[in-house]
C-alpha cells in the first residue's frame, strides 16, 4: 500500500460521536489538562506573609498632650464643623501591625463616650488611634501660642 494514499478510504468521514454520551464542552475539556495545585492556599499564604505592615508609634508625653489639646479645640468648635487632616493607625487584621491612614474631612462631633472622632460623612475613628491632627483651625490657635513673647517679672 502507497503511504500517501494510506487514509484515503476514510478520510472524508464524519467524526464519530456517541449516542449514548453528550460531547464535552471546551471548558471541561480544557479543564483536564489544567495543571494541579497540590498546595492549594499555599500562593494566597505566601501573599499574605510577603505583605508589610508597619508597627505602632509610641507617643511621647508631648505629642499626647498636644493631641488632646487639639481635640479639645475641635469639639469646642464642632458645631463650625471644621475640616481637618487625621492620620491614624489602622490595626491589620490579619497579623501584627498595620499601617497609618490620613482622612481629610469635616468634623460632626467628638463622642467622649466612644472615645471616637465622628466625621459628617459617617467615618470615625479612635482617639487611642490618632497620631496626628492637621487643620485650618488648629494652625491659627497653635501660631497664638508660638507669638506669646517673654516678658520679664519686674
Amino acid at each position: 500500500m502507497n503511504t500517501e494514499n494510506r487514509y484515503d478510504d476514510i478520510i472524508n468521514l464524519r467524526h464519530y460521536s456517541s449516542p449514548a454520551r453528550p460531547r464535552m464542552s471546551r471548558m471541561n475539556r480544557a479543564a483536564q489538562f489544567a495543571p494541579f495545585a497540590a498546595l492549594t492556599g499555599y500562593d494566597a499564604a505566601v501573599t499574605e506573609t510577603a505583605r508589610l505592615t508597619d508597627k505602632r508609634h509610641e507617643l511621647t508625653e508631648d505629642k499626647k498632650i498636644m493631641l488632646s489639646e487639639k481635640l479639645h479645640i475641635l469639639s469646642e468648635n464642632e458645631q463650625d464643623r471644621p475640616v481637618v487632616k487625621i492620620t491614624y493607625f489602622l490595626p491589620d487584621s490579619r497579623k501584627s501591625g498595620g499601617s497609618y491612614e490620613t482622612v481629610t474631612g469635616a468634623v460632626r462631633r467628638i463622642d467622649e463616650g466612644e472615645m471616637k472622632v465622628i466625621f459628617t460623612d459617617g467615618k470615625r475613628i479612635d482617639i487611642s488611634d490618632i497620631y496626628d491632627i492637621d487643620g485650618e483651625i488648629l494652625k491659627l490657635i497653635e501660631q497664638g501660642k508660638n507669638d506669646i513673647t517673654y516678658i520679664p517679672s519686674c
